[in-house]
């Protein structure tokens, strides 16, 4: 078992090379992963919102009653941050209407899972980066659809009340269920805990495998216009996310967990509405995809940048 942790520990380490490595694969040899169908990714996806379910406490969620200002200013600023700089992204970028719905999903959805690791790294207040994911996971359901329709509607149909329930079925019910779990069984978790990064890492980069792989014809025929929005999307959101901590008044800790919240999304949920809702779109799982890819990239980096800056 500890040759297990510590192998476990080693990818969450190197999760940046593992995306790096299954990227490449599956835009070089697709049939590595074309075997598995797409429609495996939302199961997947549930999987990781179980593990993440698993790793959270009911104290965990102090923060947003002992740091109200710290929360909501982050909470603001990932669903204002994000959809704004995505919709205007696609404005300039003039992306076509399916590169530009995956774009806009990517910005809608809440914080990303690895946020909280990238945090840990960074030196950041990880309590508020817990409690921000989970606060913006739980009113997902709500304000995701809602966004989608807001800055698409007008282009494609968007199919609220069904991204309501996919999303209630996807993230909340298994981060519900990890809860219960977590309380009910912890000597299980304490046990199963170590390995999370592991089972976490392999769910996730399976996922961006099926998804890069199903789509690299078009991921290969568009790749420099998405590159140049999903990284702006992404570098945008760390930034802005960083200065409304900075000028809210908030210390070094607590700016960088807000930075790096706004700027990780769960792309992963993304490229599960995608798939779910927008099949007649195929090429709207390609901003996801791509960003799952790059953000635990950026995000590696940013960490010690901050964690440099935390040290000075």
């Amino acid at each position: 078992m500890k040759k297990l942790y510590r192998i476990s520990q080693w990818v969450a380490t190197h999760i940046t090379l593992c995306v790096v490595l299954v990227s490449a694969l599956a835009l070089t040899v697709p049939s590595s992963f074309t075997w598995m169908q797409t429609a495996t990714v939302t199961p997947m996806l549930g999987v990781v919102m179980f593990g993440m379910g698993l790793t959270l406490r009911p104290v965990d969620f102090k923060p947003v009653v002992m740091h109200p200002k710290a929360m909501i200013i982050g909470e603001v600023a990932q669903f204002v941050i994000m959809p704004s700089v995505a919709w205007i992204l696609c404005k300039v970028l003039a992306l076509p209407t399916e590169l530009a719905l995956g774009v806009v999903l990517v910005g809608c959805c809440p914080g990303g899972t690895a946020s909280n690791v990238i945090c840990y790294l960074a030196k950041g207040d990880v309590a508020l980066s817990v409690a921000m994911t989970g606060v913006s996971t739980l009113i997902a359901p709500i304000v995701t659809p809602a966004l989608v329709f807001l800055l698409a509607g007008e282009e494609v149909s968007v199919d609220v009340l069904g991204m309501f329930v996919s999303i209630l079925q996807v993230v909340i019910l298994p981060i519900t269920l990890g809860l219960v779990v977590n309380r009910c069984f912890r000597k299980f978790t304490d046990t199963v805990t170590p390995l999370l990064p592991l089972v976490s890492t392999i769910a996730i980069v399976t996922i961006l495998g099926i998804v890069v792989g199903h789509n690299a014809q078009g991921i290969l025929s568009c790749s420099l216009i998405v590159a140049a929005a999903v990284v702006a999307h992404n570098v945008l959101g760390l930034l802005l996310g960083y200065w409304a901590g900075r000028l809210s008044g908030m210390d070094a800790a607590k700016r960088t967990a807000i930075s790096i919240e706004v700027g990780m999304q769960n792309s992963g949920l993304a490229t599960s509405l995608a798939a779910t809702h927008f099949a007649m779109f195929p090429m709207a799982a390609v901003p996801g995809a791509m960003f799952s890819a790059w953000h635990n990239f950026s995000g590696s980096i940013a960490a010690q940048c901050y964690r440099k800056h935390s040290a000075k």
